[in-house]
């Protein structure tokens, strides 16, 4: 389990994020459109998952906005913004923003994008939603580089994550 912290206060996750160069595990998530979208769906991808708690806070919806706009100048990478909001609630935010450079996914339906991923919370005040995270997957579908945020307030090294892509 990964040990971070929230405010200070520490708390866990349910295990930890695949190790780079391990296959990325599969997934089901649902789109803003309610449909079910896997890892099969990008396949030939590069692909950058920005995980988060919930759209709803501030550093989570920086992420998107931040992810949004260096997305635009990336060849051939999708960036799936990933929580366990209802999709109707990605889908208000992106919506409202203009943002049409990311797309949103949800793991409301089985929690198990989480669970496979090792990254919902465990403890603290804030399970069971998603740690904050970044994992950048190459078109074959190999990890390449993760990020678990030390200090969920905190945002992910958007610098890092995009030189994996390098």
């Amino acid at each position: 389990m990964a040990n971070i912290t929230l405010g200070g206060n520490p708390i866990e996750t349910i295990g930890q994020l695949p190790a780079d160069g391990k296959k990325a595990p599969d997934f089901t998530l649902t789109a803003t459109d309610l449909s079910a979208k896997s890892i099969a769906d990008y396949k030939g991808n590069r692909l950058i998952l920005n995980i988060f708690p919930s759209i709803d806070t501030g550093t989570c919806a920086q992420s998107v906005r931040t992810f949004n706009e260096k997305a635009s100048a990336l060849d051939n990478t999708k960036v799936l913004c990933i929580s366990k909001d209802l999709p109707f609630a990605l889908a208000r935010f992106c919506g409202a923003e203009g943002l049409d450079n990311v797309e949103s996914l949800s793991d409301f339906k089985t929690g198990d994008f989480g669970k496979n991923y090792g990254i919902t919370f465990k403890t603290g005040p804030l399970a069971p939603l998603l740690s904050r995270c970044i994992v950048v997957i190459d078109t074959d579908g190999t990890v390449l580089y993760t990020e678990q945020v030390a200090e969920i307030k905190d945002e992910p090294n958007y610098e890092s994550a995009l030189a994996s892509l390098a």
